[in-house]
């Protein structure tokens, strides 16, 4: 027997709607690539949506027609959003800091029909339209004061072409799992896989998110998404923020972190989300400059995982609670956050820090098991680990058009094989132990990389490391420690093996330390460890 209720779509354009109806006045506000700050309303957001809603269907854009973003994370890029997937086309935002053969390969592997480029990224577009012979035009995003001399064909000023359409549009009423936007990995090895979302998936994503005990989202909130919205739809906040009611700031092109600390203070942010490089940058704005957050309470550190210094300083320098989040492009991208229970908020500071290292758990719709290397199921007991397999109604059922990734992505009851090492506790805290590709395998025990990392930011002098496998002819593999020292550190190999001796097992030590001026990083500031491999390969520990 079914119920008797309404069978009604759940649909991304709802969400812009709702938004405009009951926070009308509620701002956002965007650090323009053209260099003013620019702020407006949801009503006005909607407004253009609808606006830019007509504009598509005058360039010819039909429903399941790819329309690619390479852009900021701008009031523009919101419209798009909005506007591309409420039509039933779908939004394919694209990473504009990948190598140009996977720029060029996910534009054609997508088969994009339009691009929506911001300004910086025309000249990248212009060196590469040749060879994307699938794209019909592109659409700067700009007014016409700003709009540059271009080699682009068929090229439209996104403020001319959106301004002569109604500010009135029938969104349709649309099957709710029709493909809504397309996100490609950014994968270390191969080429990218894309990830095929639907307004079904992208509305219970944001659900799920609010939903989170002690994330305290609302219409008082004041969010700043760091996060790239070409990055896994800037992790949902462009959706579930409009949804509560909350202040979106978003701070374009500029990433340092004075302009950020400066966009956070004079705009009132509550909450910002982004990966640990963005913070560390903030951070140490913050200290040279000798400043405080006068709003900021709390930052969602995701992309990879949050050294523990970090979530102490931002905790007792600044009184900022730093939470770790874990997900991935395939997951929409939110699995799991880190947040210390009511129960828990009487233990010793440094206890409720151990719960904040770990990745947390799990939000509602996302299920989770570790299995070993057969496939069974390991306990929940927070010592077994084996690799973690999720499931759930915004988790990828299938890359998009790739059966050969497909092929090693599932287990036989469909979970998703997500490629991390992982245990859980009893309460359901997830940890990361390391990637599958990323652990070190040393006589047969296991080294958690990503342990050695944050155990050696912990120490003053040193700003970031990264950690990767050195063959070793007695124990196939042995930990090499590569790290960027602060600025004016004289820090050595001995001086940094004496620090981690106090923090790690033993065995644990790295065979060696080097030093480097910079770690080679993703645009979404993920450590590119493939890369490290590949610099260092063949290296000779002195231990071997």
């Amino acid at each position: 027997m079914r119920g008797l209720m309404m069978d009604r779509p759940l649909l991304i354009s709802q969400i812009i709607e709702y938004a405009a109806s009951n926070f009308p006045d509620q701002e956002v506000v965007s650090q323009t690539v053209e260099g003013e700050l620019h702020r407006y309303t949801y009503r006005d957001a909607a407004r253009r949506s609808r606006q830019l809603a007509h504009a598509l269907g005058q360039l010819g854009v039909q429903r399941s027609d790819r329309v690619a973003t390479v852009a900021w994370n701008t009031y523009r890029h919101l419209e798009l959003y909005y506007a591309t997937s409420g039509t039933g086309a779908i939004c394919h935002t694209i990473n504009p800091r990948l190598p140009a053969d996977q720029f060029i390969y996910m534009i054609n592997h997508a088969q994009d029909k339009y691009i929506f480029v911001d300004l910086t990224f025309v000249p990248l577009l212009e060196k590469l339209k040749d060879q994307l012979p699938g794209v019909a035009g592109f659409v700067i995003l700009t007014d016409r004061a700003h709009m540059p001399e271009t080699q682009l064909p068929n090229v439209h000023c996104y403020e001319e072409l959106i301004a002569e359409h109604p500010t009135e549009f029938h969104w349709p009423d649309l099957d709710e799992t029709t493909a809504s936007s397309l996100c490609y990995t950014s994968g270390t090895t191969g080429n990218p896989k894309g990830v095929l979302y639907s307004h079904r998936s992208t509305v219970l994503h944001s659900f799920f998110v609010l939903s989170v005990p002690g994330l305290g989202m609302d219409e008082e909130s004041a969010m700043l998404p760091v996060v790239p919205m070409f990055h896994v739809n800037a992790w949902g906040v462009p959706y579930f923020g409009p949804m509560v009611g909350a202040k979106l700031v978003f701070p374009g092109p500029r990433l340092d972190g004075e302009s950020l600390a400066n966009l956070m203070n004079q705009e009132g942010v509550t909450d910002a989300w982004g990966v640990p490089t963005v913070w560390l940058g903030l951070l140490k704005h913050m200290r040279s400059a000798g400043e405080r957050f006068r709003t900021l309470k709390q930052v969602l550190i995701g992309g990879s995982a949050a050294p523990r210094a970090m979530l102490q300083e931002f905790k007792e320098r600044f009184d900022v609670e730093g939470l770790q989040g874990w997900g991935m492009t395939e997951m929409s991208p939110i699995g799991t956050v880190s947040l210390v229970r009511p129960k828990d908020r009487d233990r010793p500071a440094s206890e409720q820090l151990d719960i904040k290292c770990k990745q947390g758990r799990a939000v509602f719709g996302v299920d989770m098991k570790i299995v070993d290397d057969q496939g069974n199921p390991l306990p929940h007991d927070g010592e077994a680990f084996g690799e973690l397999l999720v499931r759930g109604p915004a988790i990828l059922s299938g890359y998009y058009e790739n059966p050969e990734a497909n092929a090693k992505a599932f287990d036989a009851e469909g979970w998703f094989r997500t490629g991390d090492v992982s245990r859980i506790d009893r309460e359901g805290y997830m940890e990361i132990v390391d990637r599958t590709k990323d652990v070190i395998k040393s006589g047969g025990e296991w080294i958690s990389s990503i342990d050695l990392e944050n155990a050696a930011v912990g120490h003053p002098e040193i700003a970031e490391a990264a950690v990767i496998a050195a063959a070793h002819p007695k124990w196939d593999e042995r930990p090499l420690l590569v790290c960027v020292r602060e600025s004016g550190s004289s820090v050595d190999k001995d001086g940094v093996l004496a620090y981690l001796s106090d923090h790690v097992a033993k065995w644990w030590l790295p065979d060696d330390v080097v030093f480097v001026e910079e770690l080679p990083h993703s645009a979404t500031g993920k450590l590119q460890k493939a890369k490290l491999r590949e610099e260092f390969k063949g290296y000779t520990l002195p231990t071997a």
